[in-house]
């Protein structure tokens, strides 16, 4: 890391690191504040894999409840006081993202619908989104990004109110290193561009909202059972804002965590990314079905999931339907065998029948990248005529596909069945609504592996974003925002990481802002 503070290129308040969603809060909020801001991006676009979300800011009626859930869902993995500071902000984001819709004409709706899981709490949350942008045509504006349009339709309009006010951004230009003062403050931060190396002073600090570390795979490697996982959505997130906070003393939490599920892979080596399975509900454990869904959790097929899961022996493993699947639905696929010292369930195989490939698309394509251009059928033929999917006439031949014994498979689809008719998963407890037999040829298969939609842990921080060493003290002059060191420790919410983004953005701001007012007062009193 760099210590020598007599030389800059230049001098602001605040350097903020990645222009997702948290990047964008951060700079509305601190330039609002009247503060001398840059906000850098080291891709020639931006939007982070914010831009793929579903675009739901995760809001809170009353700030008891939604800690005491947080609490629950975090199972002792993150202290109560950063805790405190995003079940407080939940009860408080909403105006601002109004704010945000209004200023550039678009509309914002408001959905009850509760957490994820039935902890005590559960019934406070709802979700805030953009569900309309007149005038916006967000392929258009976006051509390089395919998602569910609603974090689409959200940075659109953050993008406009960072335009709005002139903040300076700097695309195409990376953090290298932060820069620090003899006490360990940070103090400024080494940008890299095509033009070479920028030495950046920082009055207030340095803001870490750059992402996590989906598309690193030695990183992963050092924290993961399961490997490979594949990346969901976008190849910026490559740990970039750990390694610099570690290398100034940043203590880690989380590390193990990660939003994912099951999914596909393309064949063609150029199209890296897993492509997710088309979204089914999520579901709350013994009770009845939300009335306030947002739009964003609507599916064509309503709980009729027509496929079943099977490992390399051809066994069924898993409840293919958790409650929340793009979050746990990869969780069972991780154990290695150390018999065989192999992952028996990576890659895994669905198993489907003709009815199930018609029902409906199976396949959900999600990227932010100028580079890729592959858009799933509505039918699914294209993806047989590549191989993404593939077909058999009977479960023997089909078993020669996956290479798992035909014995095993045939048992399992006439277990699967017979549950089905039964009206009871007895084996794995899948919802009753989602037990659809797998009879009538021809049969289709697909090789699965887990996918990381995105990563959990990160730089520890405390309730005002500031970063921690591993003795719990302060790294002064650091802060992080959204998924880069996320409170997420055991279960998470939908739409927590968004809040996060909101909360943790505005917070890390005022409080960079503040440390750069110091600043600026600590100067003046030593020319005196």
């Amino acid at each position: 890391m760099g210590r020598h503070t007599d030389y800059w290129d230049e001098t602001v308040d605040i350097v903020i690191v990645g222009y997702g969603f948290a990047g964008a809060v951060a700079s509305i909020e601190a330039h609002d504040l009247g503060a001398n801001i840059l906000l850098i991006d080291k891709n020639i676009t931006p939007g982070g894999i914010s831009i793929c979300s579903a675009g739901g800011v995760r809001i809170a009626k009353d700030r008891d409840a939604a800690l005491a859930y947080l609490k629950k869902t975090n199972a002792g993995t993150t202290p109560e006081e950063p805790l405190a500071t995003l079940a407080e902000g939940m009860t408080r984001i909403a105006r601002f993202i109004e704010d945000i819709a209004e200023a550039a004409g678009a509309k914002p709706v408001t959905n009850w619908m509760g957490g994820t899981y039935p902890f005590e709490g559960y019934d406070t949350f709802g979700f805030i989104s953009i569900i309309e942008y007149p005038g916006v045509d967000i392929y258009e504006k976006y051509p390089h990004v395919r998602s569910l349009r609603g974090g689409t339709r959200l940075f659109a309009a953050l993008e406009h109110n960072v335009e709005a006010r002139g903040i300076p951004v700097r695309l195409s230009t990376a953090a290298e290193r932060l820069i620090t003062s003899p006490d360990g403050a940070v103090t400024g931060v080494v940008l890299r561009n095509s033009s070479g190396t920028t030495r950046v002073r920082t009055l207030g600090g340095v803001i870490l909202a750059c992402g996590g570390f989906e598309a690193d795979a030695k990183m992963q490697a050092q924290y993961w059972q399961g490997k490979p996982v594949l990346p969901h959505a976008y190849s910026g997130n490559t740990g970039d804002g750990i390694r610099m906070a570690q290398a100034v003393g940043a203590d880690l939490w989380h590390m193990w965590h990660y939003h994912g599920t099951y999914g596909m892979s393309h064949p063609d080596p150029a199209y890296p990314y897993g492509i997710r399975l088309t979204k089914f509900p999520d579901w709350i454990p013994g009770h009845d079905e939300p009335k306030d869904v947002p739009a964003f959790f609507s599916a064509s097929q309503g709980k009729r999931m027509p496929w079943i899961i099977v490992d390399a022996r051809g066994k069924r493993f898993m409840n293919e339907y958790p409650p929340y699947l793009q979050d746990t639905g990869h969780r069972d696929m991780e154990v290695m065998d150390p018999v065989t010292q192999t992952h028996l369930r990576i890659p895994s195989w669905l198993v489907l029948d003709a009815d199930g490939l018609a029902a409906g698309q199976l396949g959900l394509q999600t990227y932010n990248d100028p580079a890729q251009s592959f858009i799933w059928s509505e039918d699914n033929s294209q993806e047989v005529d590549l191989g993404i999917i593939q077909k058999a006439e009977t479960l023997e031949e089909l078993a020669g596909i996956m290479g798992v014994p035909a014995s095993s498979l045939r048992q399992s689809v006439e277990l699967w069945n017979n549950h089905c008719a039964a009206g009871e998963d007895s084996d794995f407890g899948r919802m009753k609504e989602s037990l659809i037999p797998i009879q009538k040829p021809p049969f289709y298969t697909t090789a699965l592996h887990p996918i990381v939609g995105n990563t959990q842990g990160g730089p520890v921080h405390d309730g005002q974003q500031q970063v921690l060493n591993p003795f719990g003290e302060v790294i002064e002059g650091l802060y992080t925002a959204g998924e880069l060191g996320s409170v997420f420790g055991h279960l998470y919410i939908s739409g927590g990481n968004l809040a996060e983004c909101f909360v943790g953005g505005r917070t890390a701001a005022r409080q960079a802002h503040c440390k750069a007012a110091e600043t600026v007062q600590t100067v003046k009193n030593k020319s005196l």
